[in-house]
């Protein structure tokens, strides 16, 4: 396997790690204030784990920070538009 392959395996890997803490999450809880402690701590563990990855397609220079923050704000932006999620959110 070479460096790529390898970096874009482990990649969908923990991002699929990432969905299965996310829809157990869904599941056993009704809003963020009900999340337990330990269903964070599993989601700061794969969600770092994802973070991790991200870093380092950009130490191989895949991806770019910047280009990671133009791409937040459009998604922002969007999200602002059709979600409800930035309901008395302050920026």
């Amino acid at each position: 396997m070479n460096t790529l392959q390898e970096l874009m395996v482990i990649t969908m890997e923990e991002c699929g790690e990432l969905t299965q803490v996310c829809s157990k999450t869904i599941r056993k809880f009704n809003t963020p204030d009900e999340v337990s402690d330990k269903q964070k701590h599993k989601l700061i563990e794969e969600a770092g784990d994802v973070y991790a990855m991200i870093q380092l397609m950009i130490h191989h220079k895949l991806i770019t920070y910047y280009d990671l923050e133009v791409r937040a704000k459009r998604k922002h932006e969007k999200l602002k538009t059709w979600s409800s999620l930035y309901d008395g959110f302050v920026e």
